[in-house]
């Protein structure tokens, strides 16, 4: 794509020229500079007008699009991944479950029982029992045992939703 001068511009700088020189206001060698430096201006404005209309039409750089760095992937929250992790690991594994699934569930259901309803998780196991249900209370008791293989599944993902809905309501 080429691109023709532009005839407006050009025409101004010779007619200004002409009537610097027929009318002489200025000696000729001032005629010709303010007539190079219109030319210049000129020439400078093209020039600056065609790089903005290219950097704006152009796709991005590589260099700019590295300066900017990246939108951030994800607006999850951190600690909410890591606890999606270890739900997810929990139900896999008997031995993630035991060391890391239970205890978290634990913590939360000891919190929301400490808070909502003045009960201590160790310290009254039958009102917390009562509180929890049997079936929640079997996965978060603190006296639960180890399990006996430690690459069998963990806990299956059924007793977990019951888990944290029930100590959501808690």
């Amino acid at each position: 794509m080429t691109r023709r001068p532009p005839a407006g511009p050009i025409l101004l700088a010779i007619v200004a020229l002409v009537v610097l020189l027929a009318l002489r206001p200025v000696s000729t060698a001032r005629s010709l500079a303010i007539w190079l430096l219109l030319v210049a201006g000129l020439v400078l404005f093209r020039l600056v007008r065609d790089v903005r209309s290219r950097d704006t039409a152009a796709a991005t750089r590589p260099f700019e699009t590295a300066l900017r760095g990246r939108p951030p992937r994800s607006t999850v929250p951190v600690e909410l991944l890591r606890m999606g992790r270890e739900i997810e690991v929990g139900v896999a594994s008997a031995a993630h479950a035991h060391r890391r699934l239970l205890p978290l569930l634990r913590a939360a259901a000891s919190a929301r029982l400490a808070s909502g309803h003045g009960v201590e998780l160790a310290r009254s196991p039958e009102r917390a029992r009562a509180l929890l249900g049997d079936d929640v209370w079997e996965w978060l008791r603190p006296d639960r045992p180890a399990p006996a293989d430690r690459n069998a599944p963990g806990i299956p993902r059924a007793v977990v939703v019951a888990a944290v809905e029930k100590i959501e309501s808690l």
